[in-house]
């Protein structure tokens, strides 16, 4: 069972991102919605360092804590002129 081999802080990492993936999907202000995803992104990070692979962790933050954001930010000010 792979539960049962997790180290006590991973627990506590697959926790919060169960909980910021919870409040992305109910947050319903489109801005808030983008900043929430960004700490969701950085928890990701966590997660993957902790489970030890550094290299999706480091992908992660250029993607989800820098990248996306930016761009969806970026589309809805355009979308808005």
């Amino acid at each position: 069972m792979i539960l049962a081999s997790l180290h006590p802080l991973q627990y506590v990492a697959l926790l919060l991102v169960a909980l910021a993936a919870t409040t992305v999907v109910l947050t319903r202000d489109v801005q808030r919605q983008i900043l929430v995803s960004g700490v969701y992104g950085i928890l990701l990070v966590i997660l993957f360092t902790v489970l030890a692979a550094p290299d999706v962790a480091l992908s992660m933050l250029v993607v989800s804590t820098v990248g996306y954001p930016l761009v969806v930010l970026i589309a809805i000010a355009r979308s808005r002129k």
